[in-house]
């Protein structure tokens, strides 16, 4: 494996995961608890989001020149970065009364608070199977990326599934108030950046 190529896996992994980073500093501020199997089962879908990713990628790119497929890789995986830098921007919308909070991922994102659906100041194994799926959307457009442009889709997988466990880990034990507020922000225009960086990069 190249060093570029290693560099790319370890970027798409953490850029997948920043959204971790804020969930983690906002759920340690309300002292709401991820128990190790919560946080394994988040990492785990995200891991499965970018395999199954990656292998339509992979599939895709057999059907498309070399060049193609590196261009619509660099399409997909900017066009999610600007997606990304646009939601803290985007207005919140008020969601209906009989509509349950926590069915909005953008909205989950937004206010992670609201996977705790029962209130219990611990996200359950349900519960984060819920938010999992939010999370794991930055990790289908990485898992594609590297599909379609021919990385190691395995490890790239891995990469994701490993920072989407240590990052909501160690985040929720660094919980203090003025990191929830500033690094929540920043993680998510971090995140972005670092995706269309990866983009660019990729097509030059």
């Amino acid at each position: 494996m190249s060093s570029y190529s290693l560099l790319a896996i370890i970027a798409i992994g953490l850029a997948s995961n920043l959204d971790n980073a804020g969930v983690g500093i906002a759920y340690g501020v309300r002292k709401i608890r991820i128990p190790w199997y919560s946080n394994l089962a988040i990492a785990l879908i995200s891991f499965l989001a970018t395999l199954i990713s990656g292998l339509f990628g992979n599939l895709v790119s057999t059907w498309i020149s070399p060049w193609i497929g590196q261009l619509i890789g660099t399409i997909v995986i900017i066009g999610v970065g600007v997606w990304v830098l646009l939601q803290p921007y985007v207005e919140k919308k008020p969601v209906p009364s009989e509509v349950p909070p926590a069915s909005s991922f953008t909205r989950l994102l937004q206010n992670p608070e609201e996977a705790d659906i029962d209130s219990s100041k611990s996200i359950s194994l349900t519960e984060s199977i819920l938010l999992g799926i939010a999370l794991a959307m930055n990790a289908l457009a990485g898992g594609f990326n590297a599909g379609i442009t021919q990385l190691n889709i395995w490890y790239t997988s891995l990469s994701v599934g490993i920072f989407s466990f240590i990052l909501l880990a160690v985040c929720a034990g660094f919980g203090e108030k003025f990191a929830a507020e500033k690094l929540g922000n920043r993680a998510t225009i971090v995140s972005g950046l670092l995706l269309i960086f990866i983009g660019f990069r990729q097509l030059f």
